[in-house]
């Protein structure tokens, strides 16, 4: 197969596997608390990781202090704070809704990098971020919340979406001051690596300490233990290795716009594997989304073809 498609397959692919995040925040959403289950990921993927970074991630890099505590925070914002807050999003909000939400990421780490790096602001921009906006607010106002926790708020499950959004946002514009790009098999195992010893104190103090009957315990085994270990094994892993092979093939911008599977991916899984119903205005948020996303990454593809 010729190098771009098959890059366009493997970009295709990782992409899908990023949209089951989703799906498995929700099926773990209820069951396992939250910074347990994500300790338990990434003590899953860290040796996994860690074996093909020493035999395929080329000679260890020395990094200095500097690197060393941007990957910390790097950490603190993608592995834990993202996890922690889709998941207890996902306790409050249908997994096709929050498929839409997490498909405003490229949305909003554009206004992320113009408040915070200074980057000018330009149509595009405002264009893509009122696609994105319209995409949420087609699931938040919507009449009828569909299926949600008992109780719950859609808006503070749309809100802490929203915050693990927030939180990819920091990892990316951290990533733009790590300056010199580090072997990608090295940084996820180090940033992994990071993120355990960040969380693993605090949720081995957890741990001990909940009943019996709580989801710990109660869904070892259970549909939720086995989402914790996709999400650790499936995106994580497999995910990263995709996405790294498939842009190598592939012009950046090109790249890009492959980012529109996720949320697609997140919707359709909700229908065929929850058994949500997908309505209107889930439709309607997602294209809006994927507009977005398209929108941001047209200028740059129409450059490479010129």
């Amino acid at each position: 197969m010729p190098q771009r498609p098959l890059g366009y397959l493997l970009l295709a692919m990782a992409m899908a596997t990023v949209g089951t995040t989703v799906i498995a925040s929700k099926l773990i959403a209820g069951q396992i608390p939250p910074l347990i289950a994500t300790a338990l990921r990434l003590a899953l993927a860290l040796p996994v990781l860690g074996a093909m970074a020493l035999r395929r991630g080329g000679p260890l890099p020395r990094l200095g202090l500097r690197i060393w505590a941007l990957l910390a925070l790097q950490a603190g914002a993608g592995s834990i704070g993202y996890t922690v807050l889709l998941i207890l999003g996902l306790a409050h909000l249908p997994a096709a809704d929050a498929g839409v939400v997490v498909g405003t990421l490229p949305a909003v780490s554009a206004v992320f990098a113009i408040l915070v790096l200074g980057e000018r602001p330009s149509p595009r921009v405002a264009l893509a971020v009122a696609c994105a906006t319209l995409g949420v607010m087609a699931v938040a106002l919507r009449p009828g919340q569909g299926e949600t926790a008992p109780g719950a708020d859609a808006l503070t499950g749309i809100l802490l979406i929203l915050g693990a959004v927030s939180c990819e946002s920091v990892f990316i514009l951290l990533q733009k001051r790590l300056g010199t790009p580090l072997p990608p098999l090295w940084q996820s195992t180090a940033m992994t690596g990071l993120g355990l010893a960040l969380c693993a104190p605090v949720a081995m103090a957890m741990a001990p300490v909940l009943p019996p009957s709580a989801g710990l315990w109660a869904s070892l085994g259970s549909p939720a233990a086995l989402a914790v270990l996709w999400d650790a094994l499936g995106p994580a892993v497999a995910g990263v290795l995709l996405w790294y092979a498939g842009a190598a093939r592939v012009p950046g911008a090109e790249a890009a716009v492959f980012t529109a599977i996720a949320p697609v991916t997140a919707v359709a899984l909700s229908a065929l594997v929850l058994h949500e119903a997908i309505g209107p205005a889930q439709l309607a948020g997602l294209g809006a989304v994927a507009c977005a996303i398209l929108i941001l990454s047209r200028p740059a593809a129409r450059s490479l073809r010129q």
